[in-house]
């Protein structure tokens, strides 16, 4: 086999504690799904999962150099994902703040709308990259050879987990907006919570001066 099993699960269980944090991809599908339906939340899955792949490809094909060349431009991306979830952030603290989780009337988004926020949730979030950049090396066999092609199929086991755990909670959302609807005080811990994460994750990116060639 060209990739060791023991990688491969390596890989898969990281992503598994990575997608399980809640983060702008599944704040974004849950909200999608709620309010225009598990159609539209497969519409955005999509373009989340078409991020990472262009994310996946980027780094194995070289975005790291350009982002060691080009400094400023990995800053620039960064602070607008910083901007991004402090903006989810506020809208759940905000006073009449709506839950995640809770039906609301919204403007229905075109398909190709929906596809396209799905992506921009995505890419807008440099650590994607980097996070491909300084955890598939871990698990690459330089003795195995085709070290592209093995930092391309353990790319896809972390895709594969990250979208089957989306998908789960893209075909939920509808139980678990209804479930909470008849606990008020449980949409409003769910909205504070979901705020204080993201919150702690816009400023946690903001500040980070590990800068593009860390890989701790």
């Amino acid at each position: 086999m060209l990739v060791e099993p023991s990688a491969a699960l390596g890989v898969t269980v990281v992503a598994l504690g990575m997608v399980l944090t809640p983060g702008p991809n599944m704040i974004y599908l849950v909200s999608r799904s709620i309010t225009q339906g598990r159609r539209a939340g497969l519409i955005s899955l999509g373009g989340v999962a078409l991020g990472f792949v262009a994310y996946l490809l980027a780094a194995n094909l070289g975005l790291s150099v350009l982002f060691l060349a080009v400094p400023e431009l990995y800053v620039a991306v960064k602070l607008a994902g910083a901007g991004y979830l402090a903006h989810l952030a506020w809208s759940a603290l905000r006073p009449g703040g709506v839950p995640v989780f809770a039906p609301r009337e919204v403007p229905p988004d075109s398909p190709r709308r929906l596809f396209t926020m799905g992506l921009m949730t995505n890419l807008l979030n440099p650590k994607i990259a980097i996070m491909y950049v300084s955890l598939i090396p871990q698990f690459v066999s330089l003795d195995r050879g085709h070290v592209l092609t093995q930092g391309l199929l353990l790319g896809t086991c972390q895709i594969a987990v990250s979208v089957a755990v989306n998908l789960a909670v893209v075909l939920a959302a509808g139980t678990i907006a209804t479930f909470l609807s008849r606990r008020p005080s449980w949409l409003r811990m769910q909205r504070y919570a979901t705020g204080t994460v993201l919150g702690a994750l816009a400023v946690t990116l903001a500040v980070d001066t590990s800068g593009p060639g860390a890989t701790s």
